[in-house]
């Protein structure tokens, strides 16, 4: 599946060959974004206009715009992983923050 991004934001791609289309989805807000287009350029234009209607649907609801991946996010742990990832952490001499941040930034490559 291809993606695309714009601003933050992220949409995979999908080819409709019978109706000779592109559909875009944005998959990291939980407001449903899509948008379409006959060629790469139409589909990258159709997501500009997507994120522009958006915004302006959410000003006229007095709302913000949902931004994707704020940076926080809560993790539910075992007692046991807690304590044993803050040992870890204060052993490397890092925040928990900082150790948890490290650590996964390895992992997701």
């Amino acid at each position: 599946m291809t993606t695309m991004t714009l601003d933050g934001y992220l949409a995979t791609i999908e080819r409709d060959a019978d109706a000779g289309l592109f559909h875009g989805e944005v998959i990291n807000t939980r407001d449903v974004l899509t948008f379409q287009g006959r060629s790469p350029e139409d589909l990258k234009q159709a997501f500009a206009e997507t994120l522009a209607d958006y915004s302006q649907w959410c000003a006229e609801r007095g709302k913000s715009p949902e931004k994707p991946f704020s940076g926080t996010f809560t993790v539910r742990l075992d007692p046991e992983l807690h304590r044993k990832i803050a040992a870890a952490a204060a052993t490397a001499h890092q925040s928990l923050n900082s150790f948890v941040g490290t650590t996964l930034a390895k992992a997701a490559g």
